[in-house]
């Protein structure tokens, strides 16, 4: 309910929505959220990726047309290569049968172990959220840059544009603590692998949508319309596996 006003507000065509807990009942309870409301488009859930039965749960959620993927929280293991476990590598390998994306959730000094896991898949579609989270706030950015750039010399790999005010500074950030970090991932990824996010709800500690979205809305403002749509709306469409009218 929260979110329709969001939606209604911005005269958003649709949204994607991404777990933040790691159980099926959050990925059900996704589900059946996006089963009631339209402008829910698909859901990026969670399964125990390393489990042995692990292709009987993907053939469960066959069933679901608007599951589109998954994530794991990656950022919040104690072990950096987690990623690249055996049994987790064996779970991912498995989505591309399924036709599911997958989305990567990191900081800076997982980027190099998230080159590894998607040069091993290259017909998955590989989804990198919120830029990696770059140190913002300290306006450090030569390693994550180097790292970012070789990340996105795999071509299954998109872009996420969101998530950058939460590692900023709360409470006085301002645009133009931004624009390195945009222009790298801009120059890096292109305008055939970049999409939009919010990160709404988890934006509000620092700032609400339509402040969040102001700052890429400021930064493509003078890319061309063609441009525009696919940063906005089509490469969400690729990356997921959407149909063209959206579901």
């Amino acid at each position: 309910g929260d979110l329709a006003v969001v939606v209604n507000e911005h005269k958003l065509h649709g949204t994607i929505a991404v777990q933040a807990d790691q159980t099926e009942a959050e990925t059900d309870w996704l589900l059946q959220l996006a089963a009631k409301n339209d402008f829910i488009k698909g859901v990026v859930g969670w399964v125990n990726l390393r489990s042995s039965n692990i292709e009987e749960r993907l053939q469960h959620y066959q069933q679901f047309s608007k599951l589109k993927g998954f994530r794991h929280v990656l950022q919040g293991e104690p072990d950096d290569q987690f990623m690249l476990r055996e049994d987790f590598l064996r779970g991912i390998s498995l989505l591309e049968k399924y036709g599911l994306a997958y989305d990567i959730l990191v900081f800076p000094k997982h980027l190099p172990y998230a080159c590894q896991l998607v040069s091993r898949f290259p017909r998955i579609r590989f989804v990198l959220d919120h830029i990696a989270k770059p140190l913002i706030k300290d306006h450090i950015i030569g390693q994550w840059e180097k790292d970012i750039r070789l990340l996105a010399s795999y071509p299954n790999v998109y872009c996420k544009v969101s998530g950058m005010v939460t590692e900023a500074d709360w409470t006085d950030w301002k645009y133009a603590d931004f624009q390195p970090y945009l222009d790298v991932v801009a120059d890096a990824f292109g305008s055939d692998r970049l999409m939009v996010g919010s990160d709404w709800p988890v934006c509000t500690v620092s700032a609400d949508y339509e402040k969040v979205m102001s700052i890429p809305f400021q930064y493509f403002k003078n890319y061309t319309e063609a441009e525009k749509e696919k940063i906005y709306s089509g490469n969400v469409i690729k990356a997921y596996g959407l149909k063209e009218d959206g579901l």
